[in-house]
């Protein structure tokens, strides 16, 4: 679904990250984590050609789009309806004067997708939300609310990956766990793909098959979320794991 190779992204010559190599499959969750400035988000958005004025290089292949030299067509037919991204603040994104279902109804028409008021509760509901909350406004909604309504957009739209950027970071606990709860499930049920940006590694530790951590803007140590969590090779991966509260 998702394939990296030799993967470089540098502004004005400075190298902001540098990823060797990066693989999502079919209903897999990989976990990329490091503290902030590490190159995890700008990894996030070189996925789907969204680092503007960058120059990147390396091989980047989603759902069988070659981004580095696909045109801005094919780029736009596979945001969104194929891969999504979830921001850490989906409210910031949101029209703050249109209610959440108008939202969403015009995201499914701009790809041609049915956009009727069952599909739109189909969708809220998979992600454990009343229905009723699509009548709202973003201001009108919790911050956990934010984030399900912006993974219930994704699941509308038939993604069969989600780009999450530190999606729980701004939550607490109670929330986070709801929100990686519809996550799980969703990759359950649906088979969904999650590559998951993160500094957290406990939350890491419940859902990821598989972790890159980055430091500097380049991957220090990857492997099985299992292996490199109970048995850190690098000592920057130790220092996360001992800061953990």
């Amino acid at each position: 679904m998702i394939e990296v190779r030799d993967l470089q992204v540098a502004y004005g010559g400075r190298v902001a990250a540098r990823v060797p190599e990066l693989e999502l499959r079919t209903g897999e969750c990989v976990a990329v984590v490091g503290e902030s400035g590490s190159g995890k988000s700008t990894t996030l958005l070189s996925l789907l050609g969204l680092t503007e004025g960058a120059d990147v290089s390396g091989h980047v292949r989603v759902c069988g789009v070659d981004v580095l030299t696909a045109t801005p067509r094919e780029l736009r037919a596979i945001r969104g309806a194929r891969v999504a991204l979830v921001m850490q603040s989906p409210q910031a994104a949101l029209s703050p004067t249109t209610r959440l279902g108008v939202l969403m109804r015009r995201a499914l028409r701009l790809h041609g997708l049915p956009s009727g008021e069952r599909v739109l509760a189909e969708a809220a509901e998979a992600v454990m939300l009343d229905p009723g909350i699509l009548r709202r406004y973003p201001h009108e909604i919790s911050g956990g609310q934010a984030q399900r309504f912006a993974i219930a957009l994704a699941i509308a739209l038939g993604a069969e990956a989600i780009l999450a950027d530190e999606p729980t970071s701004a939550l607490d606990v109670t929330v986070q766990a709801e929100v990686v709860g519809v996550l799980r499930r969703l990759r359950e049920e649906r088979g969904l793909a999650l590559l998951l940006v993160s500094h957290d590694l406990a939350l890491v530790s419940t859902i990821a098959d598989r972790v890159l951590v980055m430091r500097d803007g380049t991957v220090v140590e990857s492997g099985p979320a299992a292996e490199v969590l109970s048995r850190p090779a690098h000592p920057y991966t130790r220092e996360l794991l001992e800061a953990l509260p």
